[in-house]
């Protein structure tokens, strides 16, 4: 995948609180613990003054964010039937992407995106492979300030039926040359096409950045 342009000031700003986030969870020393604290507020006015966001509200989330600082991962499902790709509308934006979400601590990868597609799509499914681990980051999405990988898995659907829930409007398969607006952050087109590449040829390798 083509890698996509972050402002150097995000860049700056996401180290700067990683490292003083790590720092926190570390050091027992109190004057260290000022100093870092500072670091957090500073990653805050950068924020503020970039975007307009105010700052008590960053620090207060970049506090609250536990130990060693490391990317969250984002598992999304691809479930194909005649053809056609498993998409679900998303209520928060109203656009379409694959169905997944956040992994949950103590799940297999693989059990969490069989369940966030039999949550959101109403589907069952068996993960078959890995088509793509990607950095969210750095594929065309708005601006983010926490850092996020995507495993993007090939699924067979078992069983089932179209089912919208809390997260989402409704459910769909679509052509591949027929698709709806995308939520980008989610599911892109590049994600898409790596997962139809993958259906048309088997021994394809993992795509990654």
């Amino acid at each position: 995948m083509t890698a996509t342009h972050q402002p150097r000031w995000l860049e700056w700003a996401r180290e700067i609180q990683a490292l003083a986030q790590t720092g926190l969870t570390f050091t027992e020393n109190d004057y260290e613990v000022k100093r870092l604290k500072r670091l957090v507020e500073i990653t805050a006015e950068i924020v503020e003054a970039h975007t307009g966001l105010p700052k008590e509200p960053l620090v207060e989330s970049f506090l609250a964010q536990p130990g060693y600082a490391t990317p969250k991962i984002d598992l999304r499902g691809a479930a194909v039937r005649n053809g056609q790709i498993l998409l679900v509308q998303e209520r928060t934006d109203g656009r379409w992407c694959m169905p997944g979400g956040w992994a949950d601590v103590g799940e297999y990868p693989s059990e969490g995106v069989a369940r966030e597609v039999w949550e959101e799509s109403g589907f069952e499914v068996v993960v078959r492979k890995v088509i793509g681990v990607y950095d969210t980051n750095r594929s065309g999405v708005p601006l983010s300030f926490y850092h996020a990988y995507k495993i993007v898995y090939l699924c067979e659907i078992t069983g089932g039926e179209a089912c919208p829930s809390s997260e989402t409007e409704d459910v769909g398969f679509f052509d591949f040359d027929d698709l709806p607006v995308l939520s980008s952050f989610r599911t892109n087109e590049a994600h898409l096409a790596e997962v139809r590449a993958h259906l048309e040829d088997d021994g394809r390798p993992t795509a990654f950045d």
